[in-house]
């Protein structure tokens, strides 16, 4: 990561002394890739995202901070196979953009929202260690995450109407690669989470919630075993499970959950 670091404060300088023009001849133009200048496909991770010193500066800082921290938690080998994957989602996301839209003249991918899936990767593994928000206030680093996909968001819908031919072949494709490159390398954190929301707002889910209010409200109970007829109010120390290998909702208690015949 120091080296990416190195690299766009080398371009910054250098953007200083000639108007911006030295990353015109770095950045990913894809007419330009096909006529031969294949350097774009590397030379633009090196763009700075911002022209602003002060806010390259806290961006450099926040990247000196993430890029390592992560690659000492994942590991060198994962932490590049991470930062690759995204340059290339990047280029191909690009190239699909450039052919689709026939747009010319304009750079079709970026590494600010690539840099940014860094900072929702050490989000998703630490959510809840506070964070300076531009180094004052302190906030967690999930509600930041959330912050940036606001913004990420913001980056379209809040496009006027009118430019949107214009910057949506421009920005969507780095957005999406970004998205897609976090969600290939955190699937086993996030499938979890999904499953069990849609568990949660499933039919059978809430019709088995409003089953149990009912027959507690009615009974005076929650829970009964099928084989004993014990309930929470007889002992309310006594633990209750409902099987999932039975045709419908049956409960037992701790003594026959493992011990009752499988009613079908």
């Amino acid at each position: 990561m120091y080296f990416i670091i190195a690299g766009n404060v080398l371009v910054f300088l250098l953007d200083q002394f000639s108007s911006g023009t030295f990353s015109i001849l770095l950045d990913f133009y894809p007419g330009a890739v096909l006529q031969g200048q294949i350097w774009r496909l590397l030379t633009f991770i090196f763009i700075p995202t911002t022209d602003r010193l002060i806010w390259f500066i806290l961006s450099m800082f926040f990247y000196a901070f993430l890029g390592p921290f992560m690659e000492r938690e994942w590991g060198t080998a994962k932490f590049t196979l991470f930062y690759l994957c995204g340059v290339l989602l990047n280029i191909v996301f690009g190239f699909v953009s450039y052919f689709l839209s026939g747009l010319e003249g304009f750079p079709m991918a970026s590494m600010y929202y690539v840099n940014l899936s860094l900072f929702l990767a050490f989000a998703t593994l630490y959510p809840d260690i506070p964070l300076r928000f531009y180094f004052v206030i302190p906030i967690r680093a999930k509600w930041l995450a959330l912050l940036y996909l606001f913004l990420m968001a913001w980056d379209v819908i809040g496009t006027p109407t009118a430019l949107l031919p214009l910057i949506l072949p421009i920005r969507l494709p780095s957005i999406l690669a970004s998205l897609v490159n976090y969600v290939i390398f955190f699937w086993t954190y996030l499938s979890p989470l999904i499953f069990r929301v849609k568990h949660q707002t499933s039919r059978q889910t809430i019709n088995f919630k409003k089953a149990t209010r009912d027959a507690k409200k009615e009974k005076g109970y929650l829970h009964k075993c099928a084989v004993c007829g014990i309930t929470d109010a007889d002992d309310p120390n006594m633990e209750f499970r409902y099987c999932s290998k039975c045709n419908g909702y049956y409960c037992y208690c701790m003594n026959h959950i493992n011990n009752h015949v499988h009613i079908q």
